[in-house]
């Protein structure tokens, strides 16, 4: 068990250190963790997913915790969570200790600049992987169900009614995360 904890801890750690752009850019993390390990599958991830961002705290430290707990338990999501958070704990340190002496510099300035890229392309790759997993049927596709068989009708549907409902309607989104769950519910209930 203890080698477990280990490689948790690792794997927590290196998408902690280069998931750059928030928790939503540990999604790519993730995914490659699930294949690589077979800690918890895509579809477990979807449900990770689902659960870090419907409840309180930042997505990328829910879903260690989310990952680590299945894993190995109470200690398993102890320490995938300390791996997530380690990372930026210790470069936050370093940057506060050194960046005002360097902000001026112009390849300080240059590394943000190439920063915010890789952030807003990871932040795209989570997105893109979120859209795949949720809103797309890929193994009904390739087993030869035809382009229809692709899409995930109902989801897209719910997603796009909620989307608008969101830019029309002014009330918090914890409004739209209870109706989406009572939406599920109804759903899945009624076998659809």
């Amino acid at each position: 068990m203890v080698m477990v904890y280990l490689r948790l801890f690792y794997e927590f750690f290196k998408a902690g250190l280069f998931a750059i752009g928030g928790g939503l850019a540990t999604l790519p993390f993730l995914s490659s963790m699930a294949d690589k390990t077979g800690w918890f599958t895509q579809s477990e991830l979807a449900d990770m997913i689902a659960v870090s961002e419907s409840t309180p705290g930042a997505i990328g430290i829910n879903m260690a915790t989310y990952a680590g707990f299945k894993t190995a338990g109470i200690p398993g999501a102890l320490i995938a969570t300390i791996g997530l958070a380690c990372p930026s704990v210790i470069i936050i340190m370093l940057i506060a200790r050194f960046l005002q002496s360097f902000s001026d510099n112009a390849i300080v300035k240059a590394a943000f600049y190439g920063l915010r890229a890789a952030s807003v392309g990871l932040i795209a790759a989570a997105g893109f992987l979120v859209v795949k997993i949720a809103l797309l049927d890929i193994d009904a596709f390739t087993a030869g169900g035809g382009i229809a068989s692709l899409f995930k009708i109902k989801e897209i549907i719910m997603a796009a009614v909620l989307w608008l409902a969101m830019k029309k309607i002014n009330v918090h989104p914890v409004v739209f995360i209870g109706i989406s769950l009572v939406i599920g519910i109804l759903l899945r209930m009624a076998g659809a």
